[in-house]
């Protein structure tokens, strides 16, 4: 991976996945530097890391190559309008955006048009170097940069790299929201478990295992589609059957469907919004 000065505009969780990432990787600490408001979150993540903190985003644009936007949605189009107002030139920058729901073309208006911009959609594994990201770029960003993003976000996890910047709602849908519907089904099979007797570490410990087993399944056998890996465990009027055919009566996939499409449609809503 190239080494490049690298500006976090925000110092919230995702950030500091990310720098906890680049951190692990050997990245060097003196060419990272962390800015935001409050120095608490910023001073965190110098201490444990090495890296530089600032509270002037003016400044820490300036001195950076890579500038990675790590604000709310709802904060943006102010934190980067104050930037430029206050003289920060973004001009032949990589500008990575973590956002959701911030357009390309968005990010073009505030920052100023030869601002190379990448849009990314990680998602909260990545705090855990387990993370899953998207990846668009504008037509003007260089090779050499990205080519610097893909291994930025892969230093989290990951990644997948879209054609059409409409995608990137799609991958919202896929990863970006999906950690909370797994948890969301594993939660519903803990509270069943607890009802057939379990205590609560029992339940837990049955259904997260299981999850994990079934994921290092899919992982380690690539040439095995994820239909063939179910039909395996499943025998033939079973038990496990008995469960599939309670899922189909209730309709789970086209469930499932509706969910993410509702989630890739408010990620167009969104962009909307910002």
């Amino acid at each position: 991976m190239l080494h490049k000065k690298i500006t976090f505009i925000g110092a919230g969780n995702m950030a500091g996945s990310i720098i906890s990432g680049l951190a692990k990787s050997g990245y060097p600490a003196d060419l990272i530097c962390a800015c935001a408001p409050s120095a608490n979150n910023t001073q965190k993540l110098a201490d444990q890391f090495s890296i530089q903190a600032s509270q002037d985003n003016v400044t820490a644009v300036d001195w950076a190559e890579v500038i990675v936007l790590g604000v709310k949605p709802q904060m943006m189009a102010d934190v980067c309008q104050a930037m430029v107002d206050q003289g920060a030139d973004f001009s032949n920058k990589l500008v990575i955006s973590i956002a959701a729901g911030i357009s390309v073309q968005r990010l073009q208006s505030l920052l100023g048009e030869k601002a190379q911009i990448i849009r990314t959609m990680p998602n909260t594994p990545s705090l855990l170097q387990k993370g899953m990201t998207g990846l668009f770029a504008s037509e003007q960003v260089s090779e050499e940069y990205k080519t610097f993003a893909g291994d930025l976000m892969s230093a989290v996890g990951e990644t997948v790299w879209v054609k059409e910047e409409s995608m990137i709602n799609s991958v919202i849908a896929a990863s970006g929201s999906s950690p909370a519907y797994f948890f969301l089904f594993m939660e519903a099979m803990q509270t069943k478990a607890i009802e057939m007797g379990f205590d609560p570490e029992q339940a837990r410990l049955l259904v997260s295992q299981a999850a994990l087993g079934s994921i290092e399944m899919v992982k380690q056998n690539p040439d095995i589609s994820i239909g063939k890996l179910r039909e395996n465990v499943t025998s033939k009027e079973g038990s496990t059957a008995k469960a599939l055919d309670t899922f189909n009566e209730l309709q789970l996939t086209e469930i499932v469907a509706k969910a993410m499409q509702a989630a890739s449609d408010r990620g167009e809503e969104m962009e909307k919004l910002f």
